[in-house]
């Protein structure tokens, strides 16, 4: 491999009869949400679907891990055994994502290399946006030591003010041969891919080269923190017994994601709230109250079944306020057996909050500029800061990869 961090790569794209069937949103949305899930599974029924290859988080709690990893391993074995799959060879793939509020995303699927990728900080040309939590790294750890695929719902951000990465494609788009093209299930809009290869590819590798020149870190990882991060540990175990040919080629030191610029304007940063369950709604606002430096930086806002508040908190940046109530939180948690759940979007947390023993917690909004400069600082944000737009808006699985030796041909 040459001096650089991000690839065209050998993509297998699912040909299905049903891609709204196939195609299902990040697995850690809607994780209080059960009935959310159980109407995927009852529109995706028998028909192949990507929502076999995951474990959504709203199932963590009353489910065998380690069965779990079986059943995904098999439904991958199955579907690459059955020639589901058709692999672009040697390509990007630019997306646009037509958001439920009309809104176009534009990113660009590829590949990004392991061994420039840190989840701990340092000098690397991708990092974390978030603290990563190492218990929540075994599960997909497993799943990956045995799957043939990956199957990826990464998004990782880059800084690029001056557009020169990924907005020339769209002027590009009636030449580039579409490889799906069609509604997302639940209201999750529309999803357009197209093949980008030859000189296109060229002139995205090219640019960036300069974009890489001029921004450090190149990339931060704004969703999928933990699921790279399970990438990179499993990458880093199975290298210790290649040789230095072997780390070159192998499939596992590559990892699939799609990145967008963060200046793009679709982009836009939603707090994940925070709902407690199991507790004494008044003891929880008294205790959070009297714990926060108060001040005027950032507010936060509690509400209950009948009652609601707010709270400003003194802070440097928005990631030092979040990291303060986040300590808060975990340390009350742990004390009292509560139960604390991250919740996309404002009219669930609300609607959950009107439970009884229950309080949610509304988190104020980062702005973009917060993003690289505090990463770039040498700091992260705590887990579950900040959500790429709404719920709805989350990257939905679809293409994926080979990562193990003697399956590029599937």
């Amino acid at each position: 491999m040459i001096n650089d961090v991000f690839f065209p790569a050998d993509i297998l794209i699912p040909e299905v009869e049903y891609p709204e069937k196939w195609s299902v949103i990040a697995c850690d949305q809607f994780s209080s949400e059960s009935d959310y899930w159980e109407r995927v599974r009852a529109n995706t029924g028998d028909e192949p679907s990507a929502l076999n290859m995951i474990i959504p988080e709203a199932y963590l709690d009353g489910i065998n891990e380690d069965k779990a990893a079986e059943i995904i391993c098999a439904a991958m074995n199955d579907y690459a055994g059955r020639g589901l799959f058709r692999e672009i060879k040697d390509s990007f793939i630019y997306v646009e994502r037509t958001l439920p509020d009309g809104h176009v995303r534009r990113g660009l699927v590829g590949a990004v290399d392991l061994d420039r990728y840190s989840f701990s900080g340092g000098s690397f040309d991708i990092l974390a946006s978030e603290g990563t939590l190492l218990d929540r790294l075994p599960a997909r750890i497993r799943v990956r030591r045995s799957a043939l695929l990956e199957l990826p719902h990464i998004m990782a951000f880059i800084g690029d003010t001056d557009k020169i990465v990924i907005e020339p494609l769209s002027d590009k788009t009636d030449a580039l041969p579409v490889l799906y093209d069609f509604d997302l299930m639940e209201g999750g809009g529309h999803i357009k891919g197209m093949q980008v290869q030859g000189n296109e590819a060229r002139a995205v590798i090219s640019a960036m080269r300069a974009l890489r020149e001029k921004s450090r870190p190149l990339m931060v990882i704004g969703d999928g923190n933990h699921s790279l991060a399970a990438a990179k540990v499993f990458w880093d175990e199975l290298k210790q017994n290649l040789n230095e040919t072997e780390r070159k080629h192998h499939p596992a030191r590559l990892a699939l994601l799609e990145i967008n610029n963060v200046y793009d304007p679709a982009i836009t940063f939603e707090a994940i709230h925070r709902i407690v369950f199991g507790t004494d709604p008044a003891e929880f606002t008294s205790a959070f109250e009297k714990a926060m430096p108060k001040g005027v930086d950032y507010d936060f806002q509690w509400i209950t079944g009948d009652r609601s508040g707010s709270i400003g908190l003194l802070a440097d940046c928005i990631g030092g306020a979040l990291a303060v109530m986040q300590k808060f939180l975990d340390s009350y948690a742990a004390d009292t057996g509560c139960r604390v759940d991250y919740i996309h979007g404002l009219d669930s947390v609300t609607r959950l909050a009107k439970d009884p023993g229950n309080v949610g917690l509304i988190l104020p909004t980062m702005d973009k500029s917060e993003l690289f400069a505090t990463v770039a600082s040498g700091g992260v944000f705590p887990k579950k800061s900040f959500s790429v737009g709404h719920a709805k808006d989350k990257r939905y699985y679809l293409e994926c990869r080979a990562i193990r030796r003697g399956l590029a041909a599937l």
